[in-house]
Protein backbone atom coordinates (compact mmCIF):
# COMPACT_ATOMS: atom_id res chain seq x y z
CA UNK A 1 0.00 0.00 0.00
CA UNK A 2 2.83 2.20 0.88
CA UNK A 3 3.77 1.75 -2.69
CA UNK A 4 0.49 3.39 -3.66
CA UNK A 5 0.71 6.44 -2.37
CA UNK A 6 4.09 7.21 -3.07
CA UNK A 7 2.96 6.59 -6.77
CA UNK A 8 -0.20 8.55 -6.14
CA UNK A 9 1.83 11.53 -4.77
CA UNK A 10 4.57 11.15 -7.11
CA UNK A 11 2.26 11.34 -10.10
CA UNK A 12 -0.92 13.13 -8.72
CA UNK A 13 -0.50 16.66 -10.08
CA UNK A 14 1.22 18.41 -13.38
CA UNK A 15 3.98 20.42 -12.14
CA UNK A 16 3.68 19.52 -8.39
CA UNK A 17 6.27 21.70 -6.41
CA UNK A 18 6.82 17.84 -4.19
CA UNK A 19 9.62 20.07 -2.02
CA UNK A 20 8.99 21.83 1.05
CA UNK A 21 10.23 25.89 0.86
CA UNK A 22 10.90 26.50 4.41
CA UNK A 23 11.83 30.12 5.72
CA UNK A 24 14.65 30.77 8.21
CA UNK A 25 12.36 32.09 11.07
CA UNK A 26 10.59 28.30 11.06
CA UNK A 27 12.32 25.99 13.35
CA UNK A 28 9.78 23.56 12.86
CA UNK A 29 9.46 21.28 9.99
CA UNK A 30 6.41 21.93 7.46
CA UNK A 31 4.05 18.96 6.47
CA UNK A 32 4.56 17.59 2.74
CA UNK A 33 1.64 19.09 0.61
CA UNK A 34 0.51 18.12 -2.94
CA UNK A 35 0.03 21.74 -5.06
CA UNK A 36 -1.37 21.53 -8.08
CA UNK A 37 -0.15 23.88 -10.70
CA UNK A 38 -1.03 24.41 -14.65
CA UNK A 39 1.03 22.73 -16.76
CA UNK A 40 2.33 24.20 -19.82
CA UNK A 41 -0.97 24.65 -21.71
CA UNK A 42 -2.06 26.85 -18.96
CA UNK A 43 -4.67 24.39 -18.14
CA UNK A 44 -4.73 21.93 -14.94
CA UNK A 45 -4.25 18.45 -15.20
CA UNK A 46 -3.60 14.92 -13.12
CA UNK A 47 -1.70 12.09 -14.17
CA UNK A 48 -1.62 9.21 -12.15
CA UNK A 49 0.79 6.71 -13.00
CA UNK A 50 -0.82 3.12 -11.85
CA UNK A 51 -1.99 0.86 -14.45
CA UNK A 52 -4.67 -0.12 -12.24
CA UNK A 53 -5.83 3.27 -12.09
CA UNK A 54 -6.21 3.49 -15.91
CA UNK A 55 -8.39 0.16 -15.91
CA UNK A 56 -10.59 1.81 -12.85
CA UNK A 57 -11.34 4.87 -14.60
CA UNK A 58 -11.86 2.95 -17.72
CA UNK A 59 -13.81 0.11 -16.33
CA UNK A 60 -15.21 0.65 -13.38
CA UNK A 61 -15.53 4.87 -12.43
CA UNK A 62 -18.62 5.99 -13.78
CA UNK A 63 -18.58 8.68 -17.34
CA UNK A 64 -17.09 12.17 -16.47
CA UNK A 65 -20.87 12.93 -18.38
CA UNK A 66 -22.74 11.63 -15.26
CA UNK A 67 -21.26 14.62 -12.99
CA UNK A 68 -21.12 18.57 -13.24
CA UNK A 69 -17.78 19.94 -12.18
CA UNK A 70 -19.92 22.38 -9.36
CA UNK A 71 -20.54 18.65 -8.07
CA UNK A 72 -17.15 17.37 -8.67
CA UNK A 73 -16.14 20.86 -6.82
CA UNK A 74 -18.12 20.81 -3.84
CA UNK A 75 -17.14 16.43 -3.38
CA UNK A 76 -13.61 17.05 -3.62
CA UNK A 77 -13.26 20.29 -1.42
CA UNK A 78 -14.73 17.30 1.03
CA UNK A 79 -12.84 14.94 0.14
CA UNK A 80 -9.21 16.88 0.26
CA UNK A 81 -10.52 17.87 3.53
CA UNK A 82 -11.00 14.12 4.79
CA UNK A 83 -7.83 13.12 3.37
CA UNK A 84 -5.71 15.96 5.05
CA UNK A 85 -7.66 15.26 7.94
CA UNK A 86 -5.96 11.29 8.11
CA UNK A 87 -3.21 12.86 7.40
CA UNK A 88 -2.73 14.91 10.04
CA UNK A 89 -3.91 12.31 12.44
CA UNK A 90 -1.63 9.72 11.27
CA UNK A 91 -4.55 7.54 10.61
CA UNK A 92 -3.88 5.04 7.25
CA UNK A 93 0.15 5.95 7.16
CA UNK A 94 0.34 3.18 4.66
CA UNK A 95 -1.63 4.75 2.30
CA UNK A 96 -1.59 8.88 3.01
CA UNK A 97 1.98 10.64 3.04
CA UNK A 98 0.92 13.73 1.95
CA UNK A 99 -1.53 16.73 2.31
CA UNK A 100 -3.17 17.64 -0.75
CA UNK A 101 -3.53 21.75 -1.37
CA UNK A 102 -6.46 22.63 -2.80
CA UNK A 103 -7.88 25.40 -2.84
CA UNK A 104 -11.95 25.44 -3.88
CA UNK A 105 -11.99 29.42 -4.86
CA UNK A 106 -9.69 27.77 -7.81
CA UNK A 107 -11.40 26.71 -11.17
CA UNK A 108 -9.70 23.81 -12.34
CA UNK A 109 -11.99 22.66 -15.03
CA UNK A 110 -14.10 19.57 -15.45
CA UNK A 111 -11.43 17.30 -16.63
CA UNK A 112 -8.91 18.26 -13.51
CA UNK A 113 -12.06 17.74 -10.66
CA UNK A 114 -12.82 14.39 -12.09
CA UNK A 115 -9.66 12.71 -11.99
CA UNK A 116 -9.03 13.75 -8.94
CA UNK A 117 -12.47 12.42 -7.57
CA UNK A 118 -11.86 8.97 -9.17
CA UNK A 119 -8.34 9.07 -7.66
CA UNK A 120 -10.41 9.09 -4.14
CA UNK A 121 -12.53 6.68 -5.41
CA UNK A 122 -9.80 4.66 -6.63
CA UNK A 123 -8.68 4.49 -3.35
CA UNK A 124 -12.00 3.23 -1.80
CA UNK A 125 -12.06 0.53 -4.66
CA UNK A 126 -8.13 -0.55 -4.31
CA UNK A 127 -7.46 -0.24 -0.52
CA UNK A 128 -10.91 0.06 1.21
CA UNK A 129 -10.04 3.17 2.89
CA UNK A 130 -14.09 4.55 3.49
CA UNK A 131 -14.33 8.15 1.72
CA UNK A 132 -17.27 9.42 3.43
CA UNK A 133 -16.78 12.28 1.25
CA UNK A 134 -17.83 10.05 -2.00
CA UNK A 135 -21.05 9.88 -3.50
CA UNK A 136 -23.39 7.12 -2.54
CA UNK A 137 -23.05 5.45 -5.51
CA UNK A 138 -19.33 6.23 -6.21
CA UNK A 139 -19.00 4.49 -2.50
CA UNK A 140 -20.97 1.09 -3.03
CA UNK A 141 -20.48 0.25 -5.93
CA UNK A 142 -16.99 -1.40 -5.31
Amino acid sequence: MKKLIIILLAFMFVGVNAQNKKTPAKDKEEEPALKPEKNDDGEYDLIVIDTQFDYFLNAIARPKSQYTESYLKNRNTFLVSEWNSYFTSGRYRNVIESRIDYDPQEKYGLNFEYKLYQVFAYVNWRYKLRMSGLGGSDATRF
